[in-house]
């Protein structure tokens, strides 16, 4: 019922209409050949093509163009391997750290083919990340096999620093030196400090609201001016007359028990 009529079936009306009412008298109009087809075998089907639906690609030239004026973002291929050890080994940040260069031509100075150790370099976790790289490049390693050698490398070089520490700690200490508590020890005892100082403190807080707590329960009828309480009329005692004072020549007042005796 609904939709569009597209079928060809008013092209045999219209024509029908035109042979039935002729323009001019005498005039025949002669029938088109398919005339006869059609009335005989009409259209059962509409003989229009459907278009095949198709998307095109959005065109980039109609886009506005956004972030123009930003600068691009740089990426290094030492970005990735960097933060993946770290994320190893997060107490390595913690380590104080020179970064000023005197020439700015350090990574002239250095030849990672030898080693994670490089002379006037101390060890930090960018020489791992320069020597798993120079492994990836040049030996053309994977990137976890190089990361596990350069690694390797570092732990056997810190493990030797962690013991010449401690050996020249116990040599100094043995010919009587005197080491007072490092900047860590000293960190800890004064947050320690702090805590115990904020532990008092909160526990007078919370007494102090404990006991204004406390008090508004316990006066929540009492009203805040005395002198407007309730008075209660059957606690109250009146106060005794004051006898009166007999005037002067003025006879005493009768004794108890001699009222209405009269001699």
């Amino acid at each position: 019922m609904g939709g569009r009529q597209i079928r060809p079936a008013k092209v045999y009306n219209a024509v029908t209409q035109e042979l039935q009412q002729s323009v001019l008298k005498g005039l025949e109009i002669a029938q088109p050949p398919w005339y006869q087809i059609m009335r005989e075998v009409p259209p059962a089907q509409t003989t229009i093509r459907n278009v095949t639906p198709r998307r095109s690609a959005a065109n980039s030239k109609l886009t506005k163009p956004r972030h123009m004026y930003l600068p691009q973002r740089i990426h290094f291929k030492e970005d990735a391997l960097r933060a993946n050890f770290y994320k190893d080994h997060p107490w390595e940040l913690a380590r104080p750290r020179i970064i000023m260069e005197l020439d700015g031509k350090d990574y002239q100075y250095v030849d990672w083919s030898k080693g994670v150790r490089q002379k006037g370099i101390p060890l930090t976790g960018e020489s791992v990340v320069q020597r798993q790289l120079w492994l990836m490049e040049n030996e053309k390693m994977g990137r976890e096999k190089a990361y596990d050698k350069a690694r390797r490398e570092f732990y056997r070089l810190r493990q030797e620093e962690e013991i010449e520490k401690r050996v020249a700690l116990e040599e100094a200490r043995h010919v009587g030196a005197y080491f007072n508590k490092s900047r860590m020890d000293v960190g800890m005892q004064i947050e320690d400090q702090q805590f115990e100082n904020w532990k008092i403190w909160a526990g007078k807080e919370a007494a102090a609201q404990d006991q204004k707590d406390n008090a508004g329960i316990d006066s929540f009828d009492t009203p805040e001016n005395p002198d407007d309480a309730p008075v209660d009329r059957s606690q109250v005692v009146e106060p005794l007359a004051a006898e009166a004072v007999p005037a002067a020549g003025a006879a005493p007042p009768p004794a108890a028990g001699n009222f209405g005796s009269r001699r």
